[in-house]
């Protein structure tokens, strides 16, 4: 008598969400990645805004 193998435990399957996408922030929602930076001090700000400048603002 041969018997028969034991199944093995399956992954459980990813249920489904029915809430309102709308309702939730997405990463375009944020200024995060925008260029923000951080507490830094006047000149550094000057120095990068004037090596940022576009030529016709000279």
């Amino acid at each position: 008598m041969s018997s028969a193998p034991t199944p093995e435990p399956r992954e459980p399957k990813p249920a489904l969400v029915f809430d309102d996408p709308l309702s939730q922030q997405s990463s375009d929602d944020t200024d995060r990645g925008w260029g923000e930076r951080g507490e830094g001090d006047s000149a550094a700000d000057l120095k990068r805004f004037l090596d940022e400048k576009p030529p016709h603002h000279l």
